[in-house]
């Protein structure tokens, strides 16, 4: 095991390309879209960073398009699904799509980690921010061997540009904890939709809001 991971501490990264977006909130025609973009693109990874439903009303045809274009698909819950729901649409998809709420994948020589929900807001019941650390840090510690890391999660950090779009959605603490004391390469986030493609830095980490028109990352 541990020459494994030597081996895929070594591994270069051969151009990962991800598509990674968030709050689509159930909207169909929009998911269609992202997944001609992702065909188009040519990605390895289509990244859904919460909120893919709207309140749990429907979720059909919301990773289906993915699927359809043979695109492998990485998801968390938002503070609009539960985590069941989460992974139930990961369990119909299998193997092709992951629920990634407090687990981790390799990809390319590249670790993807993350944790959904929120800390502070519904309608779903937010997670405590000693809970949300330990699930991001959970995923961290299976991966942390890799030199490159993204993690995923729904909210944004606190002490963030993208907090203060929002006049009624704080940023998450353990979140900022998690960036502070993981340094992932990237943060890929959504929630406040006023902030869609704003990115910004802490440390070394690029912290990216990826909205609902989604976003190419490359590493």
């Amino acid at each position: 095991m541990e020459n494994k991971k030597e081996a895929d501490k070594d591994a270069v990264h051969e151009g990962l390309r991800i598509l990674a977006a968030s709050d689509i909130h159930g909207d169909t025609d929009l998911v269609k879209k992202l997944a001609e973009q992702a065909e188009k693109e040519n990605v390895d990874l289509v990244v859904l960073c919460g909120d893919i439903t709207m309140f749990e009303n429907s979720t059909d045809k919301l990773i289906g398009p993915f699927a359809k274009k043979h695109k492998k698909v990485l998801l968390i819950p938002g503070n609009h699904e539960t985590v069941a729901t989460t992974e139930f649409l990961a369990e119909v998809y299998d193997p092709d799509v992951r629920n990634i709420h407090g687990y981790s994948v390799q990809y390319k020589g590249v670790g993807i980690f993350g944790a959904g929900g929120t800390t502070n807001v519904g309608p779903q019941p937010p997670i405590d921010e000693d809970e949300m650390y330990s699930l991001l840090k959970r995923g961290f510690d299976r991966i942390k061997y890799l030199k490159k890391r993204i993690m995923v999660t729904h909210i944004h950090p606190t002490d963030t540009k993208i907090e203060k779009f929002s006049r009624f959605v704080p940023g998450s603490e353990a979140v900022k904890r998690a960036v502070d004391n993981f340094k992932p390469d990237i943060l890929l986030c959504g929630h406040v939709h006023e902030a869609e493609g704003l990115e910004e830095k802490i440390g070394k980490t690029r912290v990216i809001n990826v909205g609902r028109k989604g976003k190419i990352i490359t590493l």
